[in-house]
């Protein structure tokens, strides 16, 4: 499996190579810009597809030359749109999208509605992309059946995994079809004009017409309605501001000047292309059909057919395919986002090895292949959920920019309020004839679904404060620990449960015990084993049997007599027959039993790993370590964390009491005074990582809160306040990983004198203690240790 995941994704990449992975001018425009450029490949046909409502019978594309005046209004709309956004980039050059303007500049609620808004849109435009990306293939296909549905599905994971390659590769990989598109359309464009300006323009043909079911008369409700169908022009070009971030240059400032250009260009190609190839579609009578889109018929009547028509055909379908990159890169961005300011969950913050936001990547992934089964692939179905919300977002953003003006007031102020203020008004007015004309055509599912979004987002809210709000009671904070009663859980007696019972003994706990639950000739094999290596601590029977071990272990537990300022640690030998992700199924009751172990209040689960080839020989005592180190895991000080720093923290201590003279009065009364005083805990170093922590070929600085040694002088303090440390989950287990094996490396040392039976004490063991944060309980979560 991981030879497959290098296969395809490529090598993990460190932390520090963030920078080499942000983008030029020149690969950006074709990431951030193919939704804005592929639009243009459908906006027309869908303009004149509300149009041929308007025909009649004898002639069904009467009133097809509208279209013309459309596109022009669609172009104006186009390039108020990209001024304005202009203006948003320059203004927020750490990423200025439609959610972080709104919610600064206009509140939270308005900033939700936004990214609500957002998300749906990154979602139909993989879907609405996707869709007639697999339409223009079967275009230039017509006579072999293809499935659009199977062929789309394809697309979708081809794209998907392109992504999870990371940013820089995928803006490569897509460059080329992106750059071939513009560049072919744009000769199209060249010859089908100059044909039509210096001789006779071309003709279209289709194999099959679209015939309306029912005619209505040309009114202006149908023409909004059509101007609003060709608005899915604009969609894509609000993603550059998003993607700020991703353009290369030394300074925010020089990124927001990259990406302002980058915008420029857009716009001037997207209204040139729009515009051109609307005007070519008039001047050779093309009409929209069922089997050749405009675009096609366009391009066959200008070539002739041949190559030129071809190689459009095989760049259009290349970039409304990769166009669904676009929402690719700021689906998981915003995600992020959200998830920083606690109205998604956290893992959208995560990274994967190749530097992405992979979790957001597999939720967008899923969910567009879900739109394109229940719409099989249609795109006149599914345009018709397109749009509103990038309106939505068009309209807040442009509003909360004036605000940002008038509350500011920078030098020139005035200028930049009336730009996007003139944008605001536009975008807001589309969105209102949008709504109106396309509600009954699919756009109310939309309109119900932004408000349940923002509804879910504030939900998700509400469960961080609550829970933030109990890690931080000072009634949950951790009591100082009497100390603990270890508990082993033993299946059978080898080496496993030897390292097992002998860490258990290295925590110098209250009390030992040893539990088997078994029943039978089982039983009896194990007592009679245990008894014969004459062992200290007594081993009790439990009646049950291996495939039910969470019930009894569970009770047993319960009715430990546990102080409220003592713990359980439950230690559990394990035997792993190799180091795939196979052990996660052949073990799948011991993971059980831990998950059910997880949310018992005061117990800690510990396990003791052992590999097969490690298990062939047994020790006949319990193997104790040499040292023990302790690495917590710290995303944030709360009482969480302060509880799992307090059972490593206990364990490490050394009671050494010195001696006074009996002579020296003086003495005397300070060793009495330092007996008397409270233990208080360790100070403790949290070295902060700045890596992601998912790096095995160059690890970062280590995220540990190492336990040093401690002589009869030291003194014993309270671990000091620390500012909270960013989360660094994502792949935490490869550097955790990691670190441990470079320790195991370093801690090998001679054996003490009569003790060269016991190879294994060489080996230095290390607990990992992950101080996780659940809802239901404080002491439930602070429980969980691995």
């Amino acid at each position: 499996m991981g030879a497959v995941k290098r296969l395809l994704l490529g090598r993990p990449l460190a932390s520090e190579e963030a920078h080499h992975q942000l983008l030029p001018k020149i690969l950006a425009l074709p990431v951030f810009a193919s939704d804005a450029l592929s639009s243009v490949a459908y906006a027309t046909e869908e303009i004149m597809l509300v149009l041929l409502l308007a025909g009649t019978a004898m002639d069904p594309g009467k009133n097809l030359g509208k279209s013309m005046g459309i596109a022009v209004a669609v172009g104006i709309l186009m390039a108020i749109v990209v001024i304005s956004y202009r203006q948003t980039v320059r203004a927020y050059p750490n990423g200025g999208g439609a959610y972080i303007v709104t919610h600064e500049n206009l509140g939270e609620l308005p900033g939700l509605v936004a990214a609500a808004a957002l998300l749906t849109d990154y979602i139909l435009t993989v879907a609405v992309s996707i869709a007639a990306g697999a339409f223009a293939v079967t275009s230039l296909l017509s006579h072999v059946h293809i499935s659009r549905v199977v062929l789309s599905l394809v697309f979708i994971a081809l794209i998907a995994i392109a992504n999870l390659r990371g940013t820089k590769e995928s803006g490569a990989l897509f460059a080329v079809p992106t750059y071939a598109f513009v560049l072919s359309i744009l000769v199209m464009l060249a010859i089908g004009v100059s044909r039509c300006a210096f001789a006779t323009c071309p003709q279209a043909h289709a194999l099959e017409h679209v015939t309306p079911k029912q005619l209505q008369t040309l009114s202006l409700f149908l023409i909004l309605r059509a101007f609003a169908s060709g608005s899915t022009a604009l969609t894509g070009v609000e993603a550059i501001a998003n993607g700020v971030p991703a353009f290369r240059g030394r300074r925010p400032s020089d990124q927001a000047h990259n990406a302002a250009t980058t915008l420029g260009f857009l716009g001037v190609i997207a209204v040139t292309m729009f515009i051109g190839i609307t005007y070519l579609a008039n001047a050779t009578h093309a009409r929209p059909s069922d089997t050749k889109s405009i675009v096609a018929q366009v391009a066959d009547a200008t070539f002739h057919g041949g190559f030129g028509f071809a190689f459009v055909q095989i760049a259009t379908a290349l970039v409304l395919v990769l166009a669904a990159n676009t929402a690719y890169q700021d689906f998981p961005r915003l995600s992020s986002i959200l998830a920083k300011d606690r109205f998604m969950p956290r893992q959208f913050i995560n990274r994967g090895d190749r530097l992405v936001f992979s979790n957001g990547i597999f939720v967008l992934t899923a969910i567009a292949t879900v739109l394109i089964l229940i719409y099989d692939a249609n795109v006149t179905k599914l345009i018709q959920l397109y749009v509103l919300g990038v309106f939505t977002s068009f309209t807040l953003s442009q509003t909360g920019m004036v605000r940002r003006w008038r509350r500011l007031k920078p030098p020139g102020y005035r200028r930049n309020a009336i730009l996007n203020g003139v944008g605001a008004v536009a975008t807001f007015i589309v969105l209102i004839v949008v709504a109106v004309t396309k509600f009954t055509h699919g756009a109310y599912i939309v309109i119900i679904a932004v408000p349940l979004i923002v509804l879910l987002f504030k939900s998700i809210n509400r469960h961080y404060v609550s829970v933030a709000a109990q890690l931080r009671l000072p009634e949950g904070r951790p009591r100082q620990l009497r100390g603990t009663r270890a508990l082993v859980l033993v299946k059978d007696v080898d080496e496993a449960t030897m390292r097992a019972l002998g860490y258990a003994r290295s925590l110098r706990p209250l009390d030992v015990r040893a539990i088997h639950v078994g029943s039978g000739e089982e039983a009896r094999l194990v007592t009679a084993a245990w008894e014969e290596r004459r062992l200290v601590t007594p081993l009790e029977i439990i009646p049950g049997n291996d495939r039910d071990l969470i019930d009894p272990i569970r009770t047993y537990i319960r009715g430990m007599n546990v102080a409220e300022d003592e713990v359980i640690t439950v230690v559990m030998p394990e035997v792993y027959e190799t180091k795939g992700r196979r052990e996660f199924v052949r073990r799948r009751r011991a993971l059980l039993l831990k998950a059910g172990l997880l949310f018992e209040r005061r117990v800690v689960v510990t396990d003791v790993p052992v590999l097969a080839e490690e298990n062939n020989v047994t020790s006949s005592r319990p193997v104790v370590p040499t040292r023990t180190i302790a690495i917590v895991l710290v995303s944030a000080v709360h009482n969480a964390t302060l509880r799992a720093l307090a059972q490593p923290n206990r364990a490490a201590r050394r009671h050494v009491q010195r001696r006074p003279r009996r002579d020296d009065a003086r003495r005397q009364r300070v060793g009495d005074r330092r007996r008397r005083r409270p233990a208080r805990g360790r100070r403790l170093s949290l070295p902060r990582s700045d890596a992601a922590a998912r790096q095995v070929r160059a690890p970062g600085p280590r995220v540990d809160a190492r336990l040093g040694r401690v002589g009869h002088r030291s003194r014993i303090r309270r671990p000091p306040l620390v500012a909270p440390v960013p989360p660094q989950p994502d792949g935490a287990r490869y550097q955790v990983r990691t670190h441990l094996r470079a320790r195991h490396r370093r801690d090998e040392r001679p054996l003490p004198p009569g003790l060269a039976g016991f190879a294994d004490l060489q080996a230095a063991s290390a607990a990992v203690v992950l101080p996780p944060c659940t809802s239901s309980s404080v002491d439930a979560a602070a429980s969980a240790a691995s």
